[in-house]
């Protein structure tokens, strides 16, 4: 080999070496893995809510129900800087500062929680232009979230606050769907924006359903699934895309490499196998719940609660082994087939059963009264037979929901350093005649009866008949 020739390899060679060298490095490909449910932003749209300003204050001499089951007679609730500071009787010491507020002749329990509302995604007026709670293109739709249809000027949001007590919300896609998408929790206040509403802290919910509504929908359209069974097979089809997709997500957090191509439903379904969002399942039938629970441990996903599951008295022990909560009306029933077998001892079996359960509204009418809907499935149980105390039955308002939505360390009781959302009422709250006097939402005063200020009103009521529904 020449001289020369043996020149220009070293110099090939050389000038290859310096190309790698000089290669840029990727990103993507070199860079250390992000961590551990770190390959991209898991919220991207944050709450940005602020509480209002409050003072604080001291309700005394008022019948309290903590809303985890205790009562306490001529009671004492304190609270300041937005947090319950403590909960006893007439002896308890009230700081100095403090505005005191006769209860006397009065209740006080917690706000009301409502697991299942549409407020803002079908809001009054409800009209075409302003229906937005089904995207009923497909049969799953995991990849839409409810919060980007909510209409902070829904004049309903008012309505729940003054009319029943309602200080938090779970706003829900319509179920239309297998999986209709996310659900958003949300404190009544007013905000410009949904993200000023949006619960801090609160895991995000998948809204599922099973039974009449998707099988009616897409079977209408000539496609699958138009059976029960159809129902389950695109469900389990879905899961197991959902489960591949979180094992090569998985992969590139522990070893890093190339990331997998975003799929925002599936984002959404891996946070359910993560166990970051939590199953909201419309369901009525017995035995269609007991598929579900099935098919959720084949796929290691919890269902947090079945709501409307009018024959959930059917399976209380079940639910219960599962810690399944149950979300019902009162006495709904019979608008169609799979609610046919309802019966208005539902809730009380449910709990004399012990299984976790909750009165929710589905309805812009019946949210402004679900302290009437808890009475009616009270009273329904002790006509059968099954005693159940008033202070006990507002669990199913208060710390039951607040379980279902993952948010029971925040709220949902009369606790010191949980969020002050409370409710003054001027007479027993189960009763048809009694109303919310005061409402407050973290310790800031947001309605009150004989304050015309605080009467809260939307934009989009100003200078309308009826504004602030003032009746």
């Amino acid at each position: 080999m020449s001289n020369k020739l043996t020149l220009a390899i070293v110099v090939a060679l050389s000038l290859a070496a310096c190309g790698q060298a000089a290669k840029p490095r990727s990103a993507a490909s070199d860079a250390p893995p992000p961590g551990k449910g770190k390959g991209f932003n898991h919220d991207p749209f944050p709450s940005t809510y602020h509480a209002y300003p409050g003072v604080p204050t001291a309700l005394v001499g008022a019948t309290v129900y903590d809303g985890e089951g205790s009562r306490i007679d001529n009671g004492t609730v304190l609270f300041a800087d937005g947090k319950v500071t403590a909960v006893g009787g007439a002896d308890l010491a009230i700081p100095a500062g403090s505005t005191v507020i006769d209860g006397k002749g009065k209740w006080v329990t917690p706000g009301v929680i409502d697991i299942h509302s549409h407020l803002g995604d079908y809001p009054s007026p409800g009209v075409q232009a302003l229906s937005d709670g089904n995207e009923a293109t497909g049969p799953v739709t995991a990849d839409v979230w409810a919060e980007h249809s909510v209409w902070p000027q829904d004049p309903g949001f008012s309505r729940a606050l003054a009319n029943g007590g309602v200080t938090t919300l779970q706003i829900l896609p319509g179920s239309a769907n297998l999986m209709g998408g996310r659900s958003v929790l949300l404190k009544n206040v007013y905000a410009r924006t949904a993200q000023g509403m949006k619960f801090p802290g609160a895991p995000y919910g998948l809204k599922m359903a099973c039974g009449e509504n998707p099988k009616r929908v897409y079977g209408s359209k000539g496609r699958q699934p138009s059976t029960r069974m159809g129902n389950i097979a695109v469900d389990r089809q879905t899961w197991a895309k959902a489960a591949e997709y979180k094992r090569k997500w998985d992969k590139y957090e522990e070893k890093g490499g190339e990331p997998p191509a975003r799929d925002i439903a599936m984002d959404t379904l891996m946070g359910v196998l993560s166990g970051e969002i939590l199953i909201q399942n419309h369901c009525y039938r017995a035995d269609e719940m007991a598929n579900v629970i099935d098919m959720s441990k084949e796929f290691g996903y919890h269902v947090s609660a079945f709501h409307h599951a009018v024959e959930a008295y059917k399976i209380a022990d079940l639910l219960k082994a599962n810690g399944v909560c149950a979300s019902v009306w009162a006495d709904w029933y019979g608008f169609k087939m799979e609610s046919y077998d309802g019966i208005p001892e539902n809730l009380a079996i449910l709990q004399k059963a012990g299984a976790c359960v909750t009165i929710h509204s589905d309805d812009q009418n019946g949210i402004q009264r679900l302290n009437q809907e808890a009475g009616k499935a009270l009273a329904s149980g002790r006509r059968a037979g099954i005693e159940i105390s008033d202070e006990l039955a507002w669990t199913w308002l208060a710390i039951a929901p607040a379980k279902a939505l993952g948010i029971a360390d925040k709220t949902g009781s009369l606790k010191a350093g949980k969020m002050a959302d409370v409710v003054l009422w001027n007479g027993n709250p189960f009763s048809v005649y009694t109303r919310p006097e005061k409402v407050w939402i973290d310790g800031a005063m947001l309605y009150d009866a004989y304050n015309p200020k605080l009467r809260p009103i939307s934009d989009f009521e100003l200078g309308q008949p009826g504004e602030g529904d003032v009746k």
